[in-house]
């Protein structure tokens, strides 16, 4: 299994924008949960949120509730975190992972630049 995200890219304070995360390599995503992070230049990785492949639970850090938004799709063992109104404090690779079990897969990172 491996955790592919996607979709970086430099975007304008304000602005929308979704990044998508897939489960490569994987038959079945049902007992899996996928965890969006970020990790911004020279600060420590912070938890956005997560959310379950089978049942679809949702839950998000504090500083990320409301503006971010996590969602599925099951058959297509995806995984996609939307941001609304990125500020400058956005820029950061955002990660994606999967945990199954005790086990982790995380991905290459794709990087978010917010400009002002």
């Amino acid at each position: 299994v491996q955790s592919a995200e996607s979709g970086g890219a430099g975007v304008q304070v304000g602005d929308s924008l979704t990044l998508p995360c897939s489960a490569l390599g994987a038959t079945s995503v049902g007992d899996d949960t996928a965890a969006w992070y970020r990790q911004a230049p020279g600060k420590e990785g912070e938890v956005i949120g997560t959310i379950t492949w089978g049942a679809g639970s949702r839950h998000y850090a504090d500083s990320m509730r409301g503006r971010f938004t996590i969602y599925k799709n099951y058959h297509e063992k995806r995984a996609w975190l939307h941001m609304n109104g990125l500020k400058p404090g956005g820029t950061a690779i955002y990660y994606c992972n999967i945990r199954r079990g005790s086990v982790v897969y995380w991905g290459q990172g794709t990087q978010v630049t917010v400009s002002s």
